[in-house]
């Protein structure tokens, strides 16, 4: 069965082996895929694909090979019409509806979102139960919700932790290389030379040579001298999750270009998730059990390193001023009291931002606006990058 998918995939480049083609074969047949286009999806993907870095190509031989093939429709036309409403006035903002859908886990979500699908018979919009439009139902599309399943709509504020009826495969672009390569570029104004490093001389010395032979009447004297090189230690600390799964490819090609430079002195990276807490991870998964404290950061850590925030500044003020997120050495600490003592311990830091400043209420640009005031910030893009660099070293 699909024995022409295995030949494509294999002349691709992917190492599939006829023991993960048997399993597959094996899972289809146990009904692990629950009959459904999308669940056969992600069963190949699961079983034929090795690691993270084949994944678009695992996409685009998928495309290829059953491009012709519908998907399975997760949600009604008519449900469908009813939430093509892009014009529609919106609702209220009620605080409280947004504080118990923040509480709701994903889990949480989908099963409602599953619910609903199955007792909705109209259309229902600025409400706050039913999947709709411009209200604070956590299903739907321009809603004022913080979290939820996007349906139908164009993404336009970014919290939806899923979008109902999405195809993930498709065709993914093939220049990542080229948007690598512009960060790299970027990434080379951080420099900062020094010639006093204790290093051999072992660099050709131009001026000494000419200098020195013209003074012994042409006898060649070779001259060397310590090489220079960048004394910048970087600091990079990263949002992981949440609306930052919108610009994961971006952020990927940033890490993948601040991982190739070798020219930093030192280079440290951390992971968070919204704001800086009491511990910074190791892996953007975020596990607990791999990393290290925050306070250990700041005590380590000399004031002369670059700090570079990559991060999504609009998020609820409770994330960035809530007072549950643990204890520091002196005693209870939120998001903001982290972020002011890195903003004096390190005065070259800056912020890059995915997206821009919100401008449709005072509720989500007010961390923006707070995290703006303590830090130059700048679009994560190759020009704000470039002007980023500049920025931290004449601060």
């Amino acid at each position: 069965m699909f024995k022409e998918f295995l030949y494509l995939l294999r002349k691709s480049g992917l190492n599939v082996s006829l023991t993960e083609w048997v399993s597959l074969m094996e899972a289809l047949d146990k009904g692990l895929h629950d009959s459904g286009f999308t669940g056969f999806y992600h069963l190949c993907r699961c079983l034929l694909v090795k690691s993270e870095a084949d994944f678009d190509c695992f996409d685009r031989c998928f495309l290829d090979y059953f491009k012709g093939i519908p998907s399975q429709q997760e949600l009604s036309q008519e449900l469908l019409e009813w939430l093509e409403k892009p014009n529609s006035p919106m609702g209220e903002f009620d605080e409280q509806q947004a504080e118990l859908n923040a509480q709701l886990s994903q889990a949480e979500v989908e099963a409602l979102f599953e619910e609903r699908k199955y007792e909705q018979r109209e259309q229902h919009n600025c409400g706050n139960y039913w999947i709709g439009t411009h209200g604070m139902s956590v299903f739907g599309n321009v809603g004022m919700s913080p979290n939820g399943i996007r349906v139908g709509g164009q993404s336009e504020y970014k919290r939806a932790f899923r979008v109902a009826g999405e195809r993930r495969f498709r065709d993914f672009r093939e220049d990542s290389t080229l948007d690598i390569r512009q960060f790299q570029s970027a990434l080379r104004r951080l420099r900062q030379f020094s010639g006093l490093v204790d290093l051999p001389r072992t660099q050709f010395d131009v001026e000494r040579t000419i200098q020195d032979t013209a003074q012994q009447g042409g006898m060649l004297k070779i001259r060397y001298k310590r090489p220079r090189e960048n004394t910048v230690k970087l600091l990079l600390l990263m949002d992981s999750g949440g609306s930052m799964e919108y610009y994961s490819t971006l952020c990927s090609a940033l890490f993948q270009a601040v991982s190739k430079s070798r020219h930093f002195r030192e280079l440290k990276i951390y992971y968070f998730h919204n704001c800086i807490y009491t511990r910074l991870y190791n892996e953007p998964m975020i596990d607990p059990k791999s990393s290290v404290p925050s306070d250990w950061v700041l005590s380590n850590l000399s004031e002369d390193w670059k700090v570079v925030f990559v991060g999504d500044a609009q998020m609820s003020p409770r994330e960035l001023e809530g007072s549950y997120q643990g204890h520091g050495e002196d005693g209870p600490r939120c998001g903001l009291d982290w972020l002011h003592l890195f903003h004096r311990k390190y005065p070259h830091t800056i912020w890059l931002n995915p997206g821009d400043r919100p401008d449709w209420g005072e509720e989500w640009s007010h961390s923006y606006d707070t995290i703006a005031s303590l830090f130059p910030m700048f679009p994560l893009t190759v020009e704000g990058l470039e002007k980023g660099m500049k920025k931290l070293l004449t601060r």
